[in-house]
Formats: C-alpha cells, sequence, structure tokens
C-alpha cells in the first residue's frame, strides 16, 4: 500500500512538473505528456480501488 501511495504520488507530481514546463516554455508536448501521466495515474488508481473493493466484497460473501 505504502508503494502505490508512493508511485502514485510521484507520477502526479510528474504530471505537475509537465505542465509547469508548459507554462513556462509554452510548448504544448509538456501539456500533453502532463494530460497523459495524469489520465494514466488516475485510471490505474481506479482499478486499485476496483480490486481492493472486490476483495472486501469475496470477504464478505
Amino acid at each position: 500500500m505504502l508503494i502505490f501511495r508512493l508511485v502514485v504520488g510521484l507520477l502526479l507530481f510528474a504530471g505537475v512538473l509537465c505542465f509547469a514546463l508548459y507554462i513556462g516554455s509554452g510548448q504544448v508536448i509538456w501539456r500533453r505528456r502532463g494530460l497523459l501521466i495524469v489520465k494514466w495515474t488516475v485510471l490505474a488508481a481506479l482499478g486499485f480501488f476496483a480490486v481492493l473493493i472486490l476483495e472486501r466484497l469475496a470477504m464478505m460473501l
């Protein structure tokens, strides 16, 4: 769990860093990279929490 939180935190930081580079340089590629990183981070987090919920439901049955 700690490793997952660390990875998600670092990925979100990388996304924010890409957005900062976009603001600083004005190059669209940094915005695209930032959006891509944030999108896949959110999708991975949703998948992780879905697995946790399914595990809890399986223990209840």
